[in-house]
């Protein structure tokens, strides 16, 4: 039975009692488990208190203005999950996040990701799928501890 993307998420969010678990010893073994190396396109990393969100769209506008294709991670969503995620200025559907959903659960065994690690690495996993000139990564909960920069240390 192929699960939909609500199911997915609910069912993410019991995988780690935690909302947030600090350390990149889980994400950094999955990532293993995924062959995922820092790509050798362009990474912009957002971190801080306040701004991160306009900040990473600025850059994409530039970016984008300049001909360069993007991938986009941001969070919290507003309205709809596929919203954390865009490429080339467009939200991922929920294909595509299925499909890579399906990918870290494989990689992971039984390594219990939080809810953001694990949308972490589906982006992660799907951009190192994609044809773009330069990710976009806005950091999350953790700071220097957070899943983004698993990749872009």
């Amino acid at each position: 039975m192929q699960r939909s993307l609500s199911d997915w998420l609910d069912w993410q969010a019991t995988l780690n009692p935690r909302d947030i678990d600090l350390g990149l010893e889980r994400v950094r073994r999955v990532v293993d488990q995924l062959s995922l190396i820092r790509p050798e396109t362009g990474i912009i990393t957002v971190g801080g208190t306040n701004g991160k969100g306009s900040t990473v769209s600025f850059i994409e506008s530039i970016c984008a203005a300049n001909g360069l294709a993007t991938a986009v991670y941001t969070s919290p969503h507003l309205v709809r999950y596929n919203e954390r995620m865009r490429l080339n200025g467009d939200v991922v559907s929920d294909e595509w996040l299925i499909e890579h959903f399906v990918a870290v659960d494989d990689a992971r065994g039984e390594i219990p990701l939080t809810y953001f690690e694990f949308g972490t690495l589906a982006a992660l996993h799907g951009f190192s799928q994609a044809r773009v000139d330069i990710w976009i990564l806005e950091v999350g909960l953790g700071g220097r501890l957070d899943a983004v920069n698993v990749i872009d240390p």
